[in-house]
């Protein structure tokens, strides 16, 4: 593999979290999903659980959340795990559930408060913090594109992260066209992350027993591969053919399956009985020219599927942290974290492999 991208010794993680204060607190007030408690009956009564998907609720108490210490919300915390990894900048952001559940006449000023907290978070560490903005989505249209215009003043915002329901009705919703026009007029990438998953009937009457395994290993994928093929039949890219999405999680099963979902728009009827279907893009084009992928695949054959459908020069290293720690107390370095680094140089070679830790994060973002 061949890339354009510029060489670099500089390692980047695009894809990386951490929940302001404010925000924890907000999340510690309440009691419906999303929320931070004790559980008397978890292995340690003592830690706070964070509640953010709607499954959980259902899920016994010891499985109910997961464990949450100050690396969620402590900028330190992240500056030393990014010193422990050998990560020089992180392109930080916020951790789903997002602003997606705030009152629609709360939205945008907590919006405004939380992209606050973030661009004070990159003025702490100049040199090592940028961040993705988040945006008031459950708020009027008008004032999205107010923040969307607002937080592309500063030079710490790189650009906005996003979940699938948009503005509840998905990322092929017409009443999204604003926000992507902003969104490509003020030249913002789309980090697009999931949340939602899919409804836990799909896993089962026993899914439970597997803590959060289907959810996070089958859910995550999946959704985003739909909201994006959702974004495709609906011509999104088309209509604004710079707006620029990075998929979480190497594209969760979109490099797989992007030849059989453009095999099925070619042999669908009803598709095809639309004239304009002929002059749209194809599926491979939007995904080397509009779309990038991280490198948070965990295995060499994702990986691979990301670097075949996208180029080496659209794939960006990200870590997820602080979801999936290293269970054990005393362990310093993350399994998770290790896995995606060592990753790298299996699939990609030479330049490649600078570009991919942070060359294509430096020229892009």
């Amino acid at each position: 593999m061949s890339t354009s991208a510029v060489s670099t010794e500089t390692v980047v993680d695009v894809h990386t979290h951490i929940y302001p204060p404010a925000y924890i607190n907000y999340l510690r007030s309440r009691s419906t999903v999303p929320y931070i408690r004790q559980f008397p009956e978890a292995p340690n009564p003592d830690q706070e659980r964070l509640v953010i998907l709607p499954s959980e609720e259902d899920a016994p108490s010891t499985s109910r959340g997961r464990p949450i210490g100050k690396e969620y919300w402590d900028i330190d915390e992240k500056l030393l795990f990014m010193k422990t990894h050998g990560i020089d900048m992180s392109i930080v952001s916020l951790p789903n559930p997002w602003l997606d559940w705030v009152p629609s006449d709360e939205a945008a000023a907590t919006a405004r408060g939380v992209n606050n907290d973030f661009v004070e978070m990159c003025q702490k560490a100049p040199d090592k913090i940028r961040a993705f903005a988040t945006l008031p989505l459950s708020a009027p249209v008008e004032q999205i594109v107010e923040e969307i215009e607002r937080i592309a003043k500063f030079e710490e915002m790189r650009g906005v992260i996003m979940g699938t329901s948009g503005i509840g009705q998905g990322l092929d919703d017409p009443a999204l066209d604003p926000v992507w026009a902003a969104l490509e007029a003020n030249k913002k990438t789309v980090f697009l992350h999931p949340h939602y998953g899919l409804p836990n009937a799909v896993y089962g009457p026993r899914a439970n027993d597997y803590g959060h395994v289907l959810p996070l290993a089958l859910g995550f994928p999946l959704e985003t591969t739909i909201a994006v093929t959702r974004m495709i039949l609906s011509a999104v890219f088309d209509r604004y053919p710079s707006l620029s999405v990075l998929l979480a999680h190497s594209g969760g099963t979109l490099p797989f399956l992007a030849g059989r979902i453009e095999s099925c728009i070619v042999h669908d009827g009803h598709m095809q009985s639309d004239p304009e279907i002929k002059k749209r893009r194809g599926i491979w084009d939007i995904l080397k020219t509009n779309v990038y992928l991280d490198a948070v695949a965990y295995g060499e054959g994702a990986l691979k599927a990301a670097a075949e459908a996208s180029g080496a020069d659209r794939i960006m290293f990200g870590t997820d942290h602080p979801f999936f720690p290293p269970l054990e107390a005393d362990a310093v370095e993350w399994l998770s974290t290790r896995r995606n680094q060592e990753l790298v140089p299996k699939v990609f070679e030479n330049g490649d492999v600078a570009a991919v830790m942070g060359g294509n994060a430096l020229k892009y973002l």
